[in-house]
């Protein structure tokens, strides 16, 4: 197997280093770049098959990894939603609290992008565990209210009334006092940006357009 073809548990965009912890998420979202680039982010295989890491081998390839080359923050972002592996991002974002404590990088953010729906996956209020050692968290809303969601997001049966739920998780983690919340919305899908835009800022917290990539 070349090293294009293995799976990365680690990788970096910018000036940031990412964590695929898992390619599962209970949304479909019809803007996903997962299924239009063939599980390919710039050159880097995000495909686990299956097979995802654990607490251990996200700790060691980080330990490999960060002392490469300057980075910003480390992110956990890959093809799948996060919070569907609460223990192992728990563990590894209290790791990464601990080195930048000892000052065994230059300092750093810790940052989680989700879809929201981690108090849903994990039948439990998490937000008071990521608060404590998540300094900032971007959370996809996509949508000004539950049909456009519904429509965009596509979620499993399961999920498919969790909007309202995402936008409480929004308001939890600003209430929580994480550091930095941010709301975003992909353009052109149809959703309204401008009231998206609003609800954020209503629950305290910033907002961002992402763009659409389709190619």
């Amino acid at each position: 197997m070349d090293n294009q073809t293995v799976p990365s548990v680690i990788y970096r965009f910018g000036q940031g280093v990412y964590i695929n912890l898992t390619n599962r998420c209970p949304n479909l979202c019809t803007f996903c770049i997962k299924t239009k680039w063939n599980m390919d982010f710039h050159g880097n295989n995000l495909d686990l098959s299956g097979n995802e890491p654990g607490s251990g081998e996200v700790v060691l390839a980080l330990e490999k990894e960060l002392p490469k080359a300057p980075f910003k923050e480390v992110v956990f972002c890959g093809y799948g939603e996060p919070t569907m592996r609460l223990d192992v991002l728990l563990f590894v974002a209290q790791t990464l609290k601990g080195w930048r404590a000892q000052a065994k990088y230059p300092p750093f953010t810790i940052r989680l992008n989700t879809n929201g729906l981690g108090n849903l996956i994990n039948h439990k209020d998490i937000v008071p565990s990521l608060a404590s050692v998540i300094d900032a968290v971007s959370i996809s809303l996509n949508a000004q209210d539950a049909p456009t969601w519904r429509q965009l997001v596509r979620p499993i049966p399961e999920f498919e009334n969790g909007y309202e739920e995402v936008v409480e998780f929004i308001r939890q983690c600003v209430h929580a006092g994480i550091k930095r919340v941010v709301v975003s919305c992909v353009d052109r899908t149809g959703a309204d940006a401008k009231s998206v835009e609003k609800i954020a800022h209503a629950c305290g917290a910033q907002f961002y357009l992402r763009s659409f990539l389709d190619d």
